[in-house]
């Protein structure tokens, strides 16, 4: 025991199929010999925080997953790079034997075949100068081979997966690296990186890189912006799962100075960590000038606050990310319509973006309108949760959001301030007039006195879909007949629909194909289509004398 050769401190290792980071390496009080303090990668087999009896060995990144281990030859300090990649990718050759016996894989053991002529596949999978694609997930790689070894042998790798391995930092990556002249991708997930330490800035490793992965890294933010400054070509980084906390340290969010040719990235995914501060992301997104995707799914997001509008269109804290094209908010903690104004001025050229999963969107009593008023609130949006806004959907949301603000005893003055939209929204539609008082308010609150009068027309084709005033009767006098139903505005549009049908003796043939409409006050008719059509008639705003068409298709 007293043979083997000890590990430094911030050495990977494997010991019984686990990973981990060597923090201590020493006598432990009350013991004899040599012990390994080892913070583990998974934090579920770790015992402590690296305290025994009271007494400090090594600290951890994440809270009790450590413990002590005897230095041992089950513990496997890793390989070279080439070595795991020859391990994996040659197969030894069996000699003379024409032919061999397989058990095919699908078959649990069960079927067993003849092969001829493996050994020539093997030898052309073994012409390793040929491989472009290369996977060494959990091969554990821990180092580089002699200077030109890489470069010599497999010279053509443009994707490579060194995830889940026992590299101790990043001049061991870039070792690898530097002999990957074409390498484009890199996945360095559930690693655990030392910042690099010998790396000049002028270093060729990373040159021609575009994707890298470092999901479940424990990278901080500013660990990642050291690394940014050696990968010129960058244009997508993920930083998932990395328990961050935020973006901006005591030197604040523009602490480390970036390359100009970082303007590069266009996309970052955040997925996973514990981010809680909106203005804080955005702060520090402005200063990667290339940023137009960002990712912020399952983080702890409650509100968007106000944006700041910069003077002189520069750049200052809390103001606007003004190329931000792509946005994932899903399942986050977005709670209030408030937020979804402030993102359209935070995000004045968002085109896609995610909310499900936020309690705004999820709530029983949002959730019949919640696509609506997102699509009326942020102008811009061409995508919502994955499904394309289509100029349709966006002028029946639109006016939708307006009938639902003239609903609200406010000024107009209050309506600007509760509804950022709004005065764009009544240039582009015409103005909603609020609902007039009902004849009926000061009555006594009786089932009777809750009745309300709508004229619905029956027609044989579609409305058109914007009638000036001077046509509106007109076209009502075209249509085939009229009736004055009295309902409760409790009512379901579904419910009204087939009280409609019934009234207008519709036949059975033609009533899956009847469609109902509403027709506004300035002339506009907006479809009281399926996917709502289980909210009440108040929640459309019909009400008091309110003029409705259903239509069906000629025979």
């Amino acid at each position: 025991m007293a043979s083997l050769e000890l590990p430094s401190i911030g050495t990977r290792l494997s010991y019984s199929g686990h990973l981990g980071t060597v923090r201590f390496v020493g006598l432990v009080d009350g013991t004899q010999g040599v012990w390994l303090g080892v913070e583990w990668d998974d934090p579920k087999r770790g015992k402590h925080d690296g305290v025994k009896d009271g007494k400090r060995y090594f600290s951890c990144l994440v809270p009790n997953s450590g413990s002590f281990i005897r230095p041992s030859p089950a513990v496997s300090y890793g390989v070279s790079f080439l070595s795991a990649l020859t391990a994996k990718y040659i197969d030894v050759p069996h000699g003379d034997t024409a032919t061999e016996k397989i058990v095919l894989g699908s078959s649990n053991g069960a079927i067993e075949v003849e092969a001829v002529g493996l050994d020539k596949i093997r030898g052309k999978l073994a012409r390793l100068e040929r491989l472009r694609e290369v996977s060494l997930d959990g091969e554990c790689v821990s180092k580089a081979d002699l200077p030109g070894e890489i470069e010599r042998t497999c010279p053509g790798i443009r994707g490579l997966d060194l995830s889940k391995n026992l590299l101790p930092g990043w001049d061991v990556v870039a070792s690898i690296a530097t002999e990957l002249r074409d390498l484009r991708s890199l996945s360095l997930n559930q690693n655990r990186l030392r910042p690099p330490q010998l790396l000049r800035p002028d270093t060729t490793a990373f040159q021609r890189l575009e994707d890298l992965q470092l999901n479940g890294t424990l990278t901080t933010w500013d660990e990642f912006r050291t690394v940014l400054m050696y990968l010129p070509s960058l244009r997508t980084v993920e930083l998932g799962y990395n328990r961050l906390r935020s973006l901006v340290t005591e030197q604040g969010p523009q602490s480390t100075p970036l390359c100009h040719s970082n303007a590069m990235l266009h996309s970052i995914n955040l997925d996973g960590n514990n981010l809680d501060s909106f203005s804080d992301v955005c702060s520090a997104m402005r200063s990667l000038l290339g940023i137009r995707r960002l990712v912020l799914t399952s983080n702890h997001i409650a509100s968007i606050p106000p944006a700041a509008m910069p003077p002189d269109g520069q750049s200052v804290e809390g103001s606007p990310v003004g190329d931000l094209t792509h946005l994932a908010l899903a399942f986050n903690r977005l709670a209030h319509w408030h937020d979804i104004d402030m993102l359209a001025r935070w995000c004045p050229q968002l085109e896609s973006l995610t909310l499900a999963g936020n309690p705004l969107v999820e709530d029983p009593a949002h959730k019949p309108h919640a696509r609506s008023f997102t699509i009326a609130k942020i102008p811009s949006l061409n995508v919502l949760d994955g499904a394309t806004v289509t100029p349709k959907e966006r002028t029946d949301s639109e006016l939708l959001y307006l009938s639902y603000i003239s609903k609200q005893p406010l000024s107009d003055d209050a309506k600007r301030a509760a509804h950022p939209q709004w005065q764009a929204l009544c240039t582009k539609h015409g103005v909603v007039d609020a609902p007039a008082p009902s004849a009926t308010q000061d009555m006594p609150d009786t089932l009777r006195s809750r009745l309300i009068n709508v004229r619905i027309y029956h027609t044989t084709s579609i409305p058109p879909r914007n009638l000036p005033s001077s046509e509106v009767e007109d076209y009502l006098r075209s249509c085939r007949t009229n009736a004055t139903l009295r309902v409760l505005s409790t009512m379901t549009v579904r419910t009204f629909r087939l009280k409609a049908l019934k009234t207008f003796k519709i036949p059975r043939a033609q009533q899956s194909v009847a469609k109902l409409w509403m027709l506004l006050r300035d002339g506009q008719f907006v479809e009281m289509d399926e996917e709502y059509a289980g909210r009440d008639l108040s929640w459309w705003g019909v009400e008091e004398d309110t003029l409705c068409v259903i239509s069906t298709p000629e025979q």
